[in-house]
């Protein structure tokens, strides 16, 4: 559920929040040093202050609403809460350190402190604020689902439409009840039969799978979980208790309303959680390092050949969510309207497409090809939240329209620049279908060590240029 995930964020980012408030701490000590001309000395009672600092500021944190990721929140709001928050929490620790007496402690140290505070948090926040809103609008942090219903489900349905903080839009409501075609059919799609529910996963962009009815029918429980496996949708069944052998099963429970969960993608969320603080700390600094070097790769592309240095490309990602791919240029422009008259030399089977000797390909993007630094802009995806460091890479949406259903459950986990395939010797021999079922693998076998593991194997595939 999008309200627990959000929690163990909230959790995640108010322990950051507490170590950047330690740092600044620290960094108040040293420019108190710098404006006394080193006549500030350190001892021992700073530490101390530290160590109060510590628990005053995580509990602080907690109790107040700083971590919360509201789906709508002024930044007047989120100023003056954590103006509040630093004046109480610097008046607490200037109370303790009179109290325990540590009279080696130069206060004007909590001035700075507070001020930088005050500065650097709300820089923090906003820019948490304006980056969680951003993945609401692309939809990356909202879970489309489709309801299979009837009478018994009518208040469950209302608390979903109500509760916008859980995170779900409805795409979808399966019922022949005339009571949710009478209260709903004018806020969301209503059909009856369940018959259909394959075609809408595949053709619509749904996330789970929630199943409400009071009367359980097996058979048709059987065929939905297939349907939904098949693809990597998550599918939850309302019920007190219900066993079927699965992938992987779990109760969850939303506002009292227990449902038995079948999903077949990773599901460890802290795990999780430190991959995308990963994603975005390594995105930022390798293109902090690395921007004079892409400046002249820039201008390289510029000088050798017409048209715009960053190639953008429509690919498709978690769950059929479209979004646009960076590149460096490495074709002549217009590349794309000389594919047809290329299809015949296509080396891929399936729906993929590549030629080992693209005529296509400029001196510049042959040598951007071969070192993979034609990739590099594609961090830009990571901070955006449209792609990862470690995943499936994002197909074509033509490439999609082709696959198979079973190939479609590579779209379950969020696409990424490299993965199994892009490590392999003899990747350009593999077939696709052997392509896909590597990507699958990834997915069933998911660990941060793995993700590691193939990003030190990319480096090393890197380095021996073995790129086409």
């Amino acid at each position: 559920m999008i309200q627990e995930k959000e929690n163990l964020i909230s959790k995640t980012y108010g322990s950051i929040l507490t170590i950047v408030s330690v740092l600044l701490f620290a960094f108040a000590f040293l420019f108190l040093y710098w404006l006394s001309y080193g006549e500030l000395n350190y001892n021992s009672q700073y530490l101390t202050v530290i160590l109060l600092l510590l628990p005053i500021w995580h509990w602080g944190i907690k109790k107040t609403s700083l971590t919360k990721f509201y789906r709508a929140k002024d930044a007047t709001i989120i100023f003056f809460e954590s103006l509040l928050f630093i004046v109480a929490g610097t008046s607490a620790l200037a109370v303790l350190i009179t109290l325990l007496q540590l009279k080696q402690v130069n206060l004007y140290i909590l001035l700075i402190y507070a001020a930088l505070e005050v500065v650097v948090l709300n820089v923090i926040i906003i820019f948490a604020y304006r980056y969680h809103k951003n993945l609401l609008n692309k939809g990356l942090n909202t879970r489309n689902i489709i309801l299979i219903a009837d009478d018994n489900c009518v208040d469950f349905i209302e608390r979903i439409f109500l509760h916008k903080e859980w995170g779900f839009r409805v795409v979808v409501i399966i019922s022949e009840s005339e009571l949710i075609s009478e209260i709903f059919g004018s806020r969301v799609k209503i059909i009856e039969s369940t018959q259909s529910l394959g075609y809408l996963i595949k053709s619509h962009i749904v996330d789970e799978v929630f199943y409400c009815k009071n009367d359980i029918n097996q058979a048709e429980i059987r065929k939905i979980v297939h349907d939904c496996e098949e693809i990597g949708v998550v599918f939850r069944l309302q019920s007190a208790f219900f066993h079927m052998p699965t992938t992987k099963t779990h109760l969850s429970v939303y506002n009292n309303v227990p449902f038995l969960t079948f999903i077949n993608t990773p599901v460890h969320k802290v795990a999780h959680q430190w991959k995308f603080v990963v994603d975005i700390v390594a995105s930022f600094m390798i293109l902090l390092i690395w921007s004079p070097f892409l400046l002249l790769i820039a201008i390289l592309i510029k000088l050798t050949s017409r048209g715009p240095v960053i190639f953008k490309q429509k690919r498709v990602g978690l769950r059929g969510r479209e979004f646009k791919i960076y590149k460096f240029r490495t074709m002549v422009q217009d590349a794309e309207k000389l594919r047809p008259m290329l299809e015949a030399q296509n080396e891929m089977d399936g729906p993929v497409f590549k030629i080992k000797k693209d005529p296509r390909i400029t001196p510049i993007g042959r040598l951007l090809r071969k070192t993979g630094l034609d990739e590099v802009p594609q961090f830009f995806n990571v901070l955006k939240g449209d792609m990862s460091l470690v995943g499936p890479r994002p197909p074509l949406p033509s490439e999609v329209a082709q696959y198979e259903r079973w190939q479609l459950r590579r779209l379950s986990m969020r696409p990424g620049i490299t993965c199994i395939w892009q490590i392999a010797p003899n990747r350009n021999n593999i077939s696709f279908d052997e392509w896909m079922k590597l990507d699958l693998q990834y997915i069933d076998s998911w660990s941060l060590k793995i993700d590691f593991l193939l990003l030190l194997k990319t480096i090393q595939t890197v380095a021996k240029g073995s790129g086409q």
